[in-house]
C-alpha cells in the first residue's frame, strides 16, 4: 500500500502482483481504478481524491480497502 498525500492518491498493491503483469485497467469512475493481470486476477487498486472519501460500492476487496484508508489515517472516509 502506498499513499501519496501530494496528489491524493492510493495504491494497494495484492502480494500476487508481478512487476509488468498488469493486462487490463478497469476504471469505474474517474477516483477509482482495478488493474487485472492477464489471468483475470487483481493486482491493484488505484485510488484518487482519497480525501473526499472512497466508494466501496463496486470495489473487489471492500475490506482490504477499508483497512488501507484506516492505516492512512482519519479524514479518508470509505461510503
Amino acid at each position: 500500500m502506498e499513499y501519496d498525500p501530494s496528489v491524493d492518491a492510493l495504491a494497494i498493491d495484492f502480494p500476487r502482483a508481478v512487476d509488468g503483469a498488469s493486462a487490463k485497467l478497469v476504471r469505474l469512475d474517474r477516483d477509482r481504478a482495478l488493474d487485472f493481470d492477464s489471468e483475470g486476477r487483481l493486482i491493484s487498486i488505484e485510488l484518487l481524491n482519497v480525501s473526499r472519501g472512497v466508494v466501496l460500492d463496486g470495489l473487489l476487496e471492500p475490506e482490504v480497502v477499508r483497512s488501507a484508508l484506516d492505516l492512512v489515517g482519519p479524514g479518508r472516509p470509505a461510503r
